[in-house]
């Protein structure tokens, strides 16, 4: 599985301010509601925080990847952010997060779930593609910039 396959059906905001983690994380989870069960969407901000407090998803380099593993989601969604302003995250370098990739999956593609977020961390390392992303103008640009990254040779 592809990450621009997710990305597609998921969403993208572009330039979204927020004043800390939580708040990020709650709002980015609301993006989702047109592609779950409405139900599901505290339980989703629910894991998500409770993954983040265990240990922070800032992986340093200004990037952020939250995630769970939700009973009752089918597919993966996700959901791609870029921040107006970047904020603290208790990312592992010590510096603030700008480009936030949200991952929900369901319990029973666990293996998929990992593999994902093995990809969007080794897509997101990458300094050019970073920078690509920072200066995208719209949705589109941002899934075709996540297309031709997983179209290059490893």
């Amino acid at each position: 599985m592809k990450v621009s396959d997710i990305l597609e059906s998921g969403t993208i905001v572009l330039d979204i301010e927020a004043g800390e983690k939580q708040e990020l994380i709650k709002r980015l989870v609301n993006e989702l509601r047109s592609s779950v069960d409405e139900t599901l969407v505290p339980e989703i901000k629910k894991l998500v925080i409770e993954r983040e407090d265990v240990m922070s998803t800032g992986v340093g380099k200004g990037i952020a990847i939250p995630h769970a593993k939700v009973p009752g989601i089918e597919n993966h969604l996700c959901v791609f952010a870029r921040l107006k302003n970047p904020i603290e995250f208790g990312s592992v370098d010590g510096e603030p997060v700008h480009l936030v990739f949200l991952l929900v999956g369901g319990h029973q593609k666990a293996g998929i779930h990992i593999k994902l977020l093995s990809k969007i961390s080794r897509l997101l390392n990458h300094d050019n593609f970073r920078n690509q992303l920072l200066k995208a103008s719209d949705e589109k640009s941002v899934i075709d910039l996540f297309r031709e990254e997983e179209e290059l040779p490893a």
